[in-house]
This record gives C-alpha cells, sequence and structure tokens, in this order.
C-alpha cells in the first residue's frame, strides 16, 4: 500500500497535450503514477508524500491551448502501483469537461508544411499544439476513435510520433500524413482533375472562377479578391448584391489592402483565426464590401488555406458555401448537389466534418465578438458569482441569429451562430444542434428558457421540451447577457441597461428597441425609451428603410419632406393604413429609427441583408456636433427635433457624413442622460450597454464619450446582438428560479 492523491484537473485540458504535459512533469520530478482522461476532464494518479509543487507546476506551465477551471487534489492510498508514470486509456463518457474549439496552425506546423520533409505540402499537418478539434469530435472523451479520424490507420512513422511522450504529436489524435491521413481532389465538369489539387484549384482562380474549397467546418466558395469581375460573378451566383465578404491572405497581404491595428494584429493571430474588422485602404474593388470603410479579413487557419494563398499570391474572397441566408455546406456530396450553380470547380477531401462551423467574426476596437463559431466554440464561460448550485438551464434563443445555451456545474456553453430560423434549412440544423450538444455534453436540463414571442421556432421548440419554462422578455435577455460577460455578481445591484436593438416583444405585446432598463437578472423596470413610431408594412418596414423615414417625418411635422424624398413611394396608402393602425403596429425599435435616418440620407430601395442601411450610414460618418432630442414625461426620448435639424441641413447641402455623425451622437447622448442619471443617483451601480445597435463602433464610442467617468459594461465575449439572447435567458431562468426557491 503507497500513500498518493488523486488530482482531478477540470477544465480545458482534452486534446490540448495535457497528458503528455503531465507525463513530462511527473518524470522530470521522478514522480510515479499514472495519467488519463475521462468524463470529467483529466485525473492523475500520483504516488508521493505532497502534491502542492506539482500542482503549481501544472497551473504555471500549462500547454497552449489548455484552460484550467479547477484542480482538485485528495489523498487515496494505492494498492499496487507500477514503476515509472504512464498514460494509460481514457475512461467514461459524458462530458463533465470543455471541449477544445479547433485551432489554427501552429508555427512549428506551419514551417513543416513548407520545409523538405514527408509532410512536406501535406494539407492536413497538425500536432497537439493545433488543428480540429470540435469539427471531428463525435463523442467524448477526445479519443482518436471518437473522431471523424477515426478511419485512419496510423502509418509507422506517424504511430511513433503518437507513441513518443518527447514528441509535439504525443496523442494528438489528427495526426496524419500523406501515407496515412485524409487526401486531396479537385473535381471540375463533375469529375476528378488530374493533377495537384492545390495547383489546379489556383489555375481556376487566376482564371477568374469560383472555387467552392472545403475547410474545417464547412465549404468556403473562394474567388480573386482582387478581380472586379469574378468578384461580381460570385454575387450574382450566390444572390448576395452587397453584404460584404470575407477575405483571407498573408499578414503582408492583409497590410497591402487594410491598416490593422496591433490589437487587430493579436485578435488575427490568436488561436482562433476569426475574420477581424480592420479599415481598408480602398485598393480592393468596391464590390468586395460595397458601402463599407472597413474589411472582413482572416489569416489562413488550416495548412491548406496556407498551401491555397501560398500558391495563388493573393488575397482571396473566402466566404461561407451556401445560398445566402441557408447553413453552410459541409459534405462532399451535398457540396456537389448545392454549390454546383455557384463553383466553377471544388478542392475536395475525405475527412468528415462532424458539425457546421461558420468561421467567427471580431472587431478588436472596441473588443466585441460579432458572431462566436471557429475557434471559440464549445468554449465556455464561467457563471458569475452567486450562481454556486444553480441548475441546469437549456435556453433556446430567439429567432434571428440563433444560438442555444447550455449551463452546467457552473459553466455556460454557448453554441455556435446557427442563423436565422425563419429559413427551413437553419431551422432543421438548429433541431439537430440541440439534440447533439445535449448528447455530446450530457447534459439533462431540469429548467428551459426561451423568448416570449409565441411566433418564434426557438420559442416553440422550448414549449415541445417537457420541461418547466420561464420566458424572459427580449430586452431583458440582452441585458442579462452583458451583466454574465462581465461577470457582474447575482447580488451585485441593479445597472442601468441601454438596449438597442431591430425588433423585440415587450410586456403587454409592445414591439421594444430603444430601451433604458432598471434592472438585474431577476427583473428590470423600463425608464426611458424611444417615441414609438408605426412601422408601416409590418415586416417591410424593416427591409424598406423609406417607410421608417415616412413614418418619423410626418410625425415630426415634415411630411413635406417625405413627399420630396420619396415622390415615387405609396404614401397615401401608407399614411392612411397608419393613422387606421392597419398592418402598422407602433414600436420603440432604435434599429428602425437608424433606418429611418439612412432614407433621409439618401439610402434607397431595399436591404439586401439585416442592417445594410445603418451599416453604411455608420461608415459615412464622421465626427460632428449632435442633433437635438426631447426627453418627454415618463422619460419618452423624442427623436422629432433631430430629424427637423437634419431636414434643415439636407435642404442647406450639408456633408452627409457630417449629419450621420450627428445623428449618432444626439442618439447616444439621449440615451446615455438617462442612464448616468440613474448611476448618479445611486439607484444603478453601472451601465451595461446591449443589443445588436451597440456593435456600431461608431455610435458606441459615442456612448462611451457620454457615459465618460461611470462604469461601464460591454459585451467582450458574448455577441452584444441576439447571438447573446440564450446566454442572457439562461441566467434570467437561473437566478429567477433560485430566487423563488429561497423564498419558500
Amino acid at each position: 500500500m503507497e500513500q498518493g492523491f488523486a488530482i482531478r484537473v477540470r477544465g480545458q485540458v482534452q486534446g490540448v497535450g495535457f497528458r503528455p504535459f503531465v507525463w513530462r512533469l511527473a518524470r522530470a520530478a521522478g514522480l510515479r503514477g499514472e495519467v488519463l482522461n475521462d468524463a470529467e476532464g483529466v485525473l492523475i494518479r500520483l504516488v508521493a508524500q505532497d502534491c502542492g509543487d506539482f500542482i503549481a507546476a501544472l497551473r504555471a506551465d500549462r500547454p497552449p491551448l489548455a484552460r484550467i477551471d479547477a484542480i482538485e487534489a485528495v489523498p487515496q492510498v494505492f494498492a499496487a502501483m507500477p514503476e515509472g508514470f504512464s498514460i494509460v486509456a481514457s475512461t467514461g463518457t459524458g462530458a463533465e469537461t470543455r471541449v477544445t474549439p479547433d485551432a489554427a496552425t501552429c508555427p512549428e506546423c506551419r514551417a513543416e508544411v513548407f520545409a523538405p520533409g514527408r509532410r512536406q505540402g501535406y494539407a492536413f499537418t497538425n500536432c497537439t499544439h493545433c488543428g480540429p478539434r470540435y469539427t471531428i469530435l463525435r463523442e467524448l472523451p477526445y479519443d482518436r476513435a471518437r473522431t471523424t479520424m477515426a478511419g485512419f490507420d496510423l502509418c509507422p512513422d506517424c504511430a511513433a510520433e503518437y507513441a513518443d511522450p518527447a514528441d509535439r504529436r504525443f496523442h494528438a489524435q489528427p495526426i496524419a500524413c500523406p501515407a496515412c491521413g485524409p487526401n486531396l481532389w479537385y473535381e471540375a465538369g463533375g469529375k476528378e482533375v488530374a493533377g495537384d489539387p492545390v495547383a489546379l484549384a489556383v489555375a481556376a482562380l487566376k482564371a477568374g472562377q469560383v472555387v467552392a474549397v472545403k475547410g474545417l467546418g464547412g465549404f468556403h466558395l473562394a474567388c480573386d479578391a482582387a478581380d472586379a469581375r469574378a468578384v461580381a460573378l460570385l454575387r450574382a451566383r450566390k444572390r448576395r448584391p452587397s453584404k460584404p465578404f470575407a477575405l483571407m491572405g498573408t499578414e503582408a497581404m492583409i497590410c497591402a489592402h487594410a491598416t490593422p491595428s496591433e490589437a487587430c494584429w493579436r485578435l488575427l493571430r490568436d488561436p482562433a483565426a476569426p475574420v477581424v474588422l480592420v479599415p481598408a485602404r480602398g485598393t480592393l474593388p468596391e464590390d468586395v464590401a460595397p458601402g463599407m470603410r472597413a474589411l472582413g479579413v482572416m489569416l489562413p487557419y488550416t495548412p491548406l488555406h496556407h498551401l491555397l494563398i501560398a500558391a495563388f499570391g493573393g488575397m482571396l474572397v473566402m466566404t461561407s458555401g451556401n445560398l445566402s441566408g441557408a447553413p453552410q455546406v459541409t459534405g462532399n456530396d451535398e457540396a456537389r448537389k448545392a454549390l454546383a450553380r455557384f463553383a466553377d470547380g471544388f478542392l475536395m477531401h475525405n475527412r468528415e466534418i462532424a458539425r457546421r462551423l461558420d468561421d467567427g467574426v471580431e472587431r478588436a476596437d472596441p473588443p466585441m465578438v460579432i458572431r462566436r463559431a471557429r475557434g471559440r466554440v464549445p468554449g465556455t464561460l464561467p457563471l458569475p458569482p452567486g450562481f454556486d448550485g444553480a441548475p441546469r438551464v437549456l435556453a433556446f434563443g430567439g429567432q434571428m441569429k440563433a444560438a442555444i445555451c447550455l449551463t452546467k456545474n457552473g459553466q455556460a456553453m454557448v453554441s455556435q451562430h446557427l442563423g436565422d430560423l425563419d429559413d427551413a434549412e437553419t431551422a432543421l440544423e438548429y433541431d439537430r444542434t440541440l439534440r447533439d450538444l445535449a448528447a455530446l455534453f450530457d447534459h439533462a436540463p431540469e429548467l428551459a428558457a426561451c423568448d416570449p414571442h409565441p411566433g418564434y421556432r426557438a420559442t416553440i421548440a422550448a414549449e415541445g421540451a417537457g420541461l418547466p419554462l420561464i420566458r424572459v422578455w427580449h430586452h431583458h435577455a440582452h441585458l442579462a447577457s452583458c451583466l454574465g460577460d462581465n461577470l457582474w455578481p447575482l447580488d451585485g445591484g441593479r445597472v442601468a441597461g441601454i438596449v438597442m436593438d431591430g425588433l423585440g416583444l415587450g410586456p403587454e405585446g409592445a414591439i421594444w428597441g430603444g430601451e433604458v432598463l432598471l434592472g438585474d437578472y431577476t427583473g428590470f423596470e423600463r425608464v426611458a425609451h424611444l417615441a414609438p413610431a408605426p412601422l408601416p408594412g409590418g415586416d417591410s418596414a424593416s427591409r424598406e428603410p423609406w417607410r421608417n423615414a415616412l413614418a418619423r417625418l410626418d410625425q415630426a411635422g415634415l411630411s413635406a419632406v417625405a413627399d420630396r424624398l420619396f415622390p415615387a413611394a405609396p404614401r397615401a396608402l401608407l399614411r392612411q393604413a397608419a393613422r387606421a393602425g392597419v398592418n402598422a403596429p407602433q414600436s420603440s425599435s432604435a434599429g428602425r429609427l437608424f433606418d429611418a435616418f439612412a432614407a433621409l440620407a439618401g439610402f434607397a430601395g431595399a436591404q439586401s441583408y439585416e442592417g445594410e442601411a445603418a451599416m453604411r450610414l455608420e461608415a459615412m460618418a464622421c465626427p460632428a456636433s449632435p442633433y437635438p432630442f426631447d426627453c418627454r414625461d415618463g422619460g419618452v426620448i423624442d427623436p422629432a427635433p433631430m430629424f427637423r435639424a437634419a431636414a434643415t441641413d439636407l435642404a442647406a447641402g450639408r456633408d452627409p457624413g457630417e449629419m450621420a455623425g450627428a445623428f449618432h451622437a444626439g442618439l447616444a447622448r439621449a440615451f446615455c442622460a438617462p442612464a448616468r442619471a440613474l448611476v448618479q443617483s445611486g439607484r444603478a451601480q453601472a451601465v451595461a450597454l446591449s443589443g445588436g445597435v451597440l456593435q456600431n463602433a461608431f455610435f458606441l464610442r459615442e456612448c462611451l464619450a457620454a457615459l465618460d467617468g461611470l462604469p461601464v459594461l460591454l459585451h467582450r465575449q458574448i455577441p452584444a446582438n441576439d447571438g447573446g439572447l440564450a446566454f442572457g435567458q439562461a441566467l434570467v431562468a437561473a437566478a429567477q428560479h433560485m430566487a423563488a426557491a429561497k423564498s419558500l
């Protein structure tokens, strides 16, 4: 019998080289024992009289991708521990541990791909510090047999690396080489083409063609970003007339077309390798990102992308392989059917994608996650202080930018961006993700949370889940999401929440979208809000900004201005409908106010994607003195004075960029004033900024200037848009459930 310790390590510790790290650490210290993966993380059995120094080394020297949440050591007596220290087979299934997100190619593997050797030019090179994880994982614990690499038997050389604790590929589950791993090929005209697949794809791209490229979480559609005709061809085929395209290139290529800050570079070089919004130089065709001052760029994040970009020698458009609004294609047969009308050729491989993941989209200044996806998911977030003992919650999110959230053991897992549930294929993907994550994370929820809107598919799914259900008002969920993102304690007190977005259902059936709330996780009250206006034509008002301009100008006594601006519109019919309240619901939507001003400033026609008018307005804005807003009794923020001032400027020929800047500044001051008053009076402890409008960097900076000197909470890891709703719903549901239980 020997004295020792059972050491449990929880967190992101599987698939990151943690077991070989423990092996090397124990061997260097001359310790005996073993290490293994199991459903709760990593378990270490150590023969020792004391383990303090060993645990300190675990924390200090952990592998680059490892994240440790907790280390628990329990004294244990071992009956017979073999000599030395070994890595033993994983045990159990289920998931108490964190799954590692996919990670961009590390410098060592990138160098190996371009250097002489057996992996030179190999598109599936990886090690324990990089490569696919979540996109190839079928179930936990994370071992090769439970991934889509299971069918590729290791050759003797790879097997030797896999078994050598001194090698960086020791127990790297996706390990492969040309002799034993996945392979590439190129297809065109419905058949495989002989030759070097990357060279064939490059030749097609240089000829102005569109190539479908199979990546980590799905297919991309690629074309030459510098070829205006190729970009226009891709837009026409994809039916995506103006939404900006994502771009991929080397650091030198990005510098040639954009001006990233140091913060941008840190984000671009992060293992998550997201698409990062950076200021454009204006050297690429306008059709790459129409009307925008920024480009969405990313570095190559797999060996295949590195090989393709290096061989092509220029920046590539790299957009999701799908019809706009539909889920990204993942399977080879699916791609041949769904993308044949878009792509002239296919750069394919035979490593199966276990789950669909879009590229993440982020901004470095101010820092924000716009689309939480590849590289961030399925990383978990700790629940704020005070949520110890919270029930396991399944939150279903909203209708737009759908995502779900699972909470368990003090952690929250927010799913990848799934898309808009109005699309039938996206709705099916949403249902699959609900089942997939429940199984993968061994999640048995005790409570469900959803939006109260009865028409949301997410709400309908929640109602059919057979669980106790808590309905969380849309804008309360936004507020709670921001609080949780900042680890605001459950008992931290109330905050002033500036919540601004397109549309969300409020109490008594009201359509909200521009609110100042005073609240916490358990409840809220509405302190101020944008003056409501009709949405002429209902849903059509979300697509056609001129409708909102007509309503707001009429409210401001500027009907004659509306008549001049929109002479061909059916103004009389819409005005009559608005007066009668027919298909013209009242709304305090800040998003529709942005649309209205954009139409006044010259945006014509319909939006081809959500937020287009507001994004173009942001892109044209420059610093200017704020337009005036009135704040009437009851905290009603009236934009009529702003529209009257803007109409005067429009008639005088003022620069549209200055007008856009004055609008942003005036709106920010109007909403920040009541929030500031709440903090200064002691009723609120801080200001929280949430909702899709707060993704507007120009507007966010204006808000921060107006709130200078106050504690301000911003979204960092969770999107401010509806992609963060599920996280907020889960926190509200847990808090309300705990409060109700405490009161019994």
